[in-house]
């Protein structure tokens, strides 16, 4: 068999669902979500998951698998998907995985380093610091720690910044000693379709898919899980700012208007970060025949 990932990717709100479902039905194909927060079983209006009636359409996989508390990264969804493909290529040639979480698509394509998993006592005692003492002094010790990826890692992404000083703590080697950016061959073909709208509509659909959260109870999701808000599921958009709403720093309807902004600005970051790799060929998420044409054509030469 001619087995093959067809990847439908793109920023936040860009439509790939609705498209994802159509071409599934058209190749006889199950889903894989990679999003990172739809593996999370308490989110499914935050995280745009796929509606009952649409998992009834598509067989589904990696939705709403995970408890809120439940340790998961890159390296995990790189080794769950692999096997899981294994197991799927045995009655389907082609395979579609949509979704935007950036890291775990590339997991899945290039492989990712072998990082010792993190453990729940080094994790939980460095998110107090950060709350307690906030980046700086995190920051001061990856520098004492791992001067090399000090000076190439994004500062900002508070994330990022922890997982290095976690995984130095847990194994006292430089976390950078762990990246060796090998890139992995995979025993299938892979079809990346990125997905595109003009900077006006992808904002538009954005804030228009904001309002149809709260309306379909955004809100009410956000305050059952707002016991556990220190856990990182939660640290995603949509629910932080919800979360300041119900601290009652912020009002109801500026929390809404972050949430609007913010994720337009990680719409943003993820492009900047799909346009990056040159195996995506972009299209609009209308041009549906050009899609399919373009997959059969690859699937057929490969």
């Amino acid at each position: 068999m001619n087995q093959t990932l067809i990847i439908l990717l793109g920023p936040t709100g860009v439509g790939k669902t609705e498209l994802s479902l159509r071409i599934a039905e058209r190749f006889n194909s199950p889903v894989i979500s990679s999003d990172s927060r739809q593996l999370y079983k308490d989110l499914p209006v935050g995280t745009a998951a796929p509606t009952p009636a649409q998992m009834r359409r598509v067989k589904h996989y990696m939705v709403g698998t995970l408890e809120l508390s439940d340790y998961y990264s890159a390296a995990n969804f790189e080794t769950d998907v692999l096997s899981l493909l294994d197991e799927l290529y045995q009655t389907t040639p082609a395979v579609i995985m949509s979704g935007g979480s950036m890291m775990y698509i590339d997991a899945v394509c290039k492989g990712i380093d072998d990082i010792p998993a993190v453990t729940p006592h080094i994790r939980t005692a460095i998110y107090k610091q950060f709350e307690e003492e906030g980046l700086a002094s995190i920051l001061d010790e990856l520098k004492e720690k791992d001067p090399a990826h000090y000076e190439e890692v994004d500062r900002m992404n508070y994330k990022r910044v922890i997982h290095a000083v976690e995984i130095c703590r847990m194994t006292g080697k430089p976390y950078s000693s762990f990246r060796t950016n090998t890139r992995k061959e995979r025993p299938f073909n892979i079809i990346k379709i990125g997905l595109a709208r003009s900077r006006e509509e992808l904002c538009e659909r954005i804030n228009q898919r904001v309002d149809q959260m709260i309306t379909a109870g955004l809100p009410e999701e956000a305050r059952k899980v707002y016991p556990f808000r220190q856990v990182n599921a939660l640290n995603t958009v949509g629910y932080k700012e919800l979360f300041h709403y119900f601290d009652g720093s912020w009002t109801f309807d500026f929390a809404i208007e972050k949430i609007k902004r913010n994720s337009r600005v990680y719409a943003r970051k993820q492009m900047a970060w799909f346009k990056r790799d040159p195996e995506i060929t972009w299209f609009h998420p209308a041009d549906e025949a050009a899609i399919i044409k373009h997959i059969n054509r690859k699937f057929i030469i490969s």
